[in-house]
């Protein structure tokens, strides 16, 4: 049964609508928005002040939020809701070793995601060069669906209702392309990416930046896609992208073994 199952088979009345509200909050917080008011997370979330400020303070009392005068914050101790799941499906001690390998034959770093509701979220990363891309992300980052290499690759593996579902509905992030804006377009990329196993998207998510992706495919595990990001000149080259694609599908296949 797929988490998408789970979902769909839980009833109301078994939700805690508490808890759910107390899981929105600390969604809010972000890569682009690390410090936060009790207004902006309101406004945010979308619940009355009084209700965000209750959840708000019990989350500091709990250890996960910081308090700076008006200001809130993540703490460290987030990550221990992370490190259960990391943990369990050794993604420190067998995945990440993997792609490091596979990364230093390309000399690129080289990320695994999965998807989390309408974003894709990054499970591992290994490797690293002196020249890499600014966009910074790392195990925990969530990224478009739609706008990028390794989401677009996550989509073609969804059953077609799904993905079209996905496709229609997944936050779009425009950059560069005019392609981020146009869902008929993403969705003719996305076909295109399943018939021939990879996605290649670029200067849609960061202005000269190129990225490459390929489906990780296991028997009895959630499926997830592992990709690179890179200079998009570097790229253009046919034998260079060509070389890296063969190198990411010869990793899947280990990484896809190992879930």
């Amino acid at each position: 049964m797929t988490a998408n199952d789970m979902e769909r088979k839980i009833q109301d009345r078994d939700i805690s609508l508490t808890f759910a509200k107390g899981m929105s909050v600390l969604k809010a917080f972000d890569t682009s928005s690390t410090h936060l008011t009790l207004p902006q997370i309101a406004r945010t979330t979308g619940l009355d002040r009084a209700t965000t400020r209750r959840l708000v303070l019990t989350l500091v009392h709990l250890g996960y939020v910081k308090q700076e005068d008006r200001v809130f914050s993540l703490t460290p101790r987030i990550l221990v809701l992370a490190g259960g799941f990391l943990q369990g499906r050794q993604f420190g001690k067998t995945i990440e070793p993997v792609i490091r390998s596979f990364s230093n034959q390309i000399s690129e770093p080289i990320s695994m995601a999965m998807v989390d509701g309408d974003q894709a979220v990054y499970v591992a990363h290994a490797g690293a060069r002196a020249n890499s891309v600014s966009i910074g992300f790392t195990v925990g980052s969530k990224l478009s669906l739609l706008s990028s290499a390794i989401g677009r690759s996550l989509v073609a593996g969804y059953p077609a209702g799904e993905a079209e579902k996905l496709i229609a509905t997944a936050p779009l992030v425009p950059f560069t392309n005019a392609t981020s804006m146009d869902r008929v377009a993403i969705a003719a990329d996305i076909t295109a990416t399943a018939q021939r196993g990879y996605a290649y998207v670029v200067g849609e998510f960061e202005a000269g930046v190129a990225a490459v992706a390929v489906p990780v495919r296991p028997d009895n595990a959630e499926p997830s896609a592992i990709g690179v990001s890179g200079d998009a000149s570097r790229f253009e080259e046919p034998n260079v992208r060509q070389n890296i694609i063969e190198t990411l599908r010869e990793c899947a296949k280990v990484v896809a073994e190992l879930l």
